[in-house]
């Protein structure tokens, strides 16, 4: 029998940087055991050129990405999440939609590189910065031996996650 998939949805107020980078990254390093989706409660409608250029640059494909609403996820026949995490303080701040399925919750908020003003390299700075944060995060959960962890366990492991940094 095929090993279960467990969807993933990433959360953040514009969905145009970090959630789509959790997306990404998740997609590329889960296997297929894991798929990964990005949404925002206030979705910018593009993918930050930052974000996309980064992805890019680290050999995570990007095809099929696109800044979205996180209604899309509560409608009937969206995949049913295993986890939904924020990646902004924003979005945890949020009343969110009622997503089927009782997925489990954890809030990883890092900072958003969106907001950061300065120059070309500080601005690619900050990216790479939660870029690596976000990557080390996603290789954490898809090694997680979820299917020996109790619900309790699993979810100490998530806020657990939270804490890393690239």
């Amino acid at each position: 029998m095929p090993p279960r998939t467990y969807n993933v949805l990433f959360l953040c107020t514009g969905n145009s940087a970090r959630s789509i980078m959790a997306e990404a990254v998740l997609n590329q390093l889960g296997g297929g055991i894991f798929r990964g989706h990005s949404a925002g409660s206030h979705p910018a409608g593009v993918i930050n050129p930052y974000a996309l250029d980064l992805l890019e640059r680290n050999r995570f494909r990007t095809d099929g990405l696109r800044s979205k609403n996180w209604e899309e996820f509560a409608q009937p026949g969206a995949p049913v999440m295993d986890f939904v995490l924020t990646v902004c303080d924003k979005a945890a701040g949020e009343v969110c939609p009622v997503w089927p399925g009782q997925p489990m919750s954890a809030h990883w908020g890092v900072e958003d590189p969106v907001q950061v003003e300065g120059s070309e390299e500080d601005k690619q700075r900050a990216f790479t910065s939660v870029f690596i944060t976000l990557r080390t995060r996603v290789a954490l959960l898809v090694n997680l031996p979820i299917e020996k962890l109790d619900k309790l366990s699993l979810q100490n492991e998530l806020h657990s996650i939270a804490k890393q940094r690239g």
